[in-house]
């Protein structure tokens, strides 16, 4: 079992940056894929970046893609979202996930582990 924190979320305006960090204890971090996901109020949960075992490979979808970057550090243990120009339209809580393997994964059921969330809020 992966045990997730993240950290990071927090109040900006429109066009503005966060990142996010997800610390995780556990299993060998290196040995399991990481995503990200997010759900606004009243909406389903979305997909938002994956990123393989290595760091080498990332997806995104059209929504976030150019804006955000998933990136890991696995001396530290640590995925990170690096999110710019960030749009009213991205407030929503975020979570980062542990996948079941090492490939790249960005189907919710392909995570087992979920942090609780943090609150990311951008105000227009």
């Amino acid at each position: 079992q992966v045990q997730l924190v993240e950290s990071g979320g927090g109040l900006v305006q429109a066009g503005d940056s966060l990142r996010l960090s997800c610390a995780a204890s556990g299993r060998t971090f290196s040995t399991y894929a990481m995503g990200w996901f997010r759900r606004a109020p009243g909406k389903e949960r979305e997909f938002v970046a994956a990123i393989n075992w290595s760091g080498r490979t990332t997806y995104y979808p059209d929504s976030v893609k150019g804006r955000f970057t998933i990136s890991r550090d696995n001396s530290k243990n640590t995925v990170y979202l690096q999110m710019n120009s960030l749009k009213p339209e991205d407030t929503a809580a975020y979570y980062c996930a542990a996948a079941r393997t090492r490939a790249l994964a960005y189907s919710a059921a392909d995570f087992g582990s979920w942090g609780q969330g943090t609150q990311v809020t951008v105000s227009s």
